[in-house]
C-alpha cells in the first residue's frame, strides 16, 4: 500500500469537553500557541454552549476545522456555518445519527460514521449512503479484541479506500479493553502497533480531555511514532 502523506499534516489537536471552562481554556491555549487548524468535538455540548463556541471561534485565530464531531440535535445551519467559515468537510456521526440524515440533506458525502462498541449493527446502518467511516482507533481495537459485529462491518469494507478518510484518536487500556479520553503517558498509544494502516485517514482528531499543551506533546510523539511505524 502506498504511504499517505506525513502524519504531521494529519494529526489535529482537539477542542473537547462538556463544560464551558473546558472549551474556553482550550481556545485560550490554542491562541497562545498560535494554532490555526484544529478538530472540534461538539458531541457533549448543548445548543446554548455551541452558540457560545461558535462566537468564540469567530474571534479566535483558528482558520480551519477540517473535522467536527457533531451530535444529533445539530441543525443544517450549524453545519453550513462550519462548512463556510472553517472549511469543515468531515462531520463525524454515530450509528444513531442515521435516524436524522434527512435534515442534513446535501451533506451526506461529508458525514463519517463512528461505530459503537456494543456488538450490534442495525440494518438501518448503511455506510454507502454517506462519505465513509470515522474510525475511532481505540474503538477499533476494542471491536477487534471482541471480534464484534462492528469490527466485521468495518473490516469487510477494507478494500473501499475512500471509506477511510478520518479518525478519532485517544488512548487504550489493554487490561480493561477500554478507550481512554484522558491520556496519562505514551504507553497508552502502544495499541497503534496493532492497527492496520488502511484505517488511518487524511485527518485524525485527538479526542482527549488533556489540555492543549499536553495534546501538543503527545501529537509530537505520535507524528514520530506513526511515521516510523508506517515507513
Amino acid at each position: 500500500m502506498a504511504r499517505k502523506r506525513d502524519f504531521s499534516k494529519r494529526l489535529l489537536v482537539g477542542i473537547t469537553g462538556f463544560k464551558e471552562n473546558h472549551w474556553k481554556s482550550k481556545l485560550k491555549e490554542i491562541d497562545r500557541f498560535g494554532i490555526t487548524k484544529v478538530s472540534l468535538f461538539l458531541e457533549r455540548f448543548e445548543k446554548k454552549q455551541r452558540n457560545k463556541i461558535y462566537d468564540a471561534l469567530l474571534k479566535s485565530d483558528i482558520k480551519e476545522i477540517p473535522l467536527v464531531h457533531i451530535r444529533n440535535d445539530m441543525s443544517k445551519k450549524e453545519l453550513d456555518f462550519l462548512f463556510d467559515k472553517f472549511s469543515s468537510r468531515y462531520f463525524t456521526i454515530h450509528e444513531s445519527s442515521f435516524r436524522y440524515l434527512k435534515k442534513w440533506k446535501g451533506y451526506y458525502k461529508y458525514l463519517y460514521l463512528e461505530m459503537n462498541t456494543d456488538n450490534f449493527v442495525s440494518q438501518s446502518i448503511k455506510v454507502s449512503r454517506i462519505g465513509g467511516f470515522c474510525v475511532d482507533l481505540a474503538h477499533f481495537k476494542i471491536e477487534a479484541t471482541k471480534w464484534s459485529e462492528e469490527f466485521e462491518y468495518i473490516f469487510e469494507r477494507r478494500d473501499t479506500s475512500h471509506y477511510f478518510d478520518c479518525n478519532h484518536l485517544n488512548g487504550y487500556d489493554p487490561d480493561k479493553n477500554m478507550d481512554m479520553h484522558t491520556v496519562s503517558g505514551i504507553k497508552d498509544f502502544d495499541f497503534l502497533k496493532t492497527i492496520p494502516e488502511f484505517l488511518f485517514g487524511d485527518f485524525i482528531g485527538l479526542e482527549m480531555n488533556n489540555c492543549i499543551e499536553e495534546q501538543l506533546r503527545y501529537r509530537k510523539y505520535l507524528i514520530w511514532f506513526l511515521n516510523e511505524l508506517f515507513l
